[in-house]
């Protein structure tokens, strides 16, 4: 019986050895490039999993495009659109009240700028992603070529995977920011976080920023990654579970153009009432003596009291 044990424990270890450990995949998005080579330069030195977002007017957008490809990068179009609140907006943002030829227009502009990119991902984007009626129009633009859509996920209620059904157009979500502050030590926390969230979905994908602080932090951490973790492309995660937790928001967008009222701000003007009711009776007394006491009354009525008397 002992000897049987023994066996059954030298089996099993065996077993659990050739089983490969099983590896949660994260996949780690740098937006913004386009704006400053040099920090972006040391982002392109790290491991070629790692995948950027390019702005298609920035003023080195095909130049950076360029240089991620070559290194091995996976290229996002990183493309603005319009927030909830008011900010200045990038050149070509977005809008949900655009007609879908704009849209239209403005993709195929962006795709031209930015050269190799597999997919797009939206820069800001809360008023514009909470637009059922404008995501399904972007949705619509994209179908017409071989991109998917990686949700920012700037806003809760995104309707990106909504709008995408039926279009053809795969949709991933970011899980993770980076760096919403630019303090070291909250980028890594996050960094962990992304780690375990890999770890416990399967998947993960995190969004950054070139800022110096992120890029030092994951010159430390990527080579670190725990041995159950797999650097990824974004791109390679689109046959990934993906779950849909947002509500119909089938708000028309407001036209921010909408001819202004001529009248407004101009002062109504009230009709003044008087403060008893003229009846016709008083009316036509008060004519009447004004009639009979005028010096052309008086006049004709002596003249005709004279008529009136026996002549001589």
């Amino acid at each position: 019986m002992l000897q049987f044990r023994r066996l059954f424990v030298v089996a099993a270890s065996l077993l659990a050895c050739s089983v490969p450990v099983f590896a949660g995949k994260l996949a780690i998005v740098i937006d913004d490039f386009g704006y400053r080579p040099q920090t972006e330069n040391q982002v392109l030195a790290m491991p070629a999993a790692l995948s950027v977002a390019v702005l298609p007017n920035a003023p080195h957008a095909r130049e950076m495009a360029t240089k991620a490809h070559n290194a091995g990068h996976e290229v996002l179009i990183h493309l603005p659109m319009a927030p909830l609140s008011k900010q200045p907006l990038e050149k070509d943002t977005l809008r949900p009240e655009m007609s879908s030829a704009e849209i239209e227009r403005i993709i195929s502009d962006a795709v031209s700028k930015v050269p190799y990119a597999t997919g797009l991902n939206n820069h800001m984007g809360s008023a514009m992603t909470s637009s059922l009626f404008g995501m399904q129009k972007v949705m619509q633009a994209l179908s017409r070529y071989d991109l998917y859509f990686l949700d920012s996920m700037t806003i809760g209620n995104s309707q990106a995977m909504r709008a995408a059904s039926g279009t053809g157009v795969k949709v991933i979500k970011r899980r993770v920011f980076l760096d919403d502050t630019q303090n070291e030590s909250d980028i890594r926390a996050q960094f962990n976080r992304a780690v375990e969230l890999a770890r416990r979905n399967g998947s993960a994908i995190a969004i950054g920023h070139p800022h110096p602080a992120t890029v030092r932090v994951l010159q430390q951490m990527m080579y670190n990654l725990p041995s159950d973790i797999t650097l990824v492309r974004a791109g390679s995660l689109l046959n990934e579970p993906q779950v849909d937790t947002s509500t119909p928001n089938q708000t028309l967008p407001r036209n921010p153009t909408a001819p202004r009222n001529p009248f407004r701000g101009v002062k109504v003007c009230m009709a003044k009432h008087a403060p008893e009711p003229v009846y016709a009776s008083h009316f036509f007394a008060v004519v009447k003596e004004s009639v009979s006491e005028s010096t052309l009354m008086k006049y004709m009525m002596n003249q005709w009291q004279g008529w009136g008397k026996p002549r001589s």
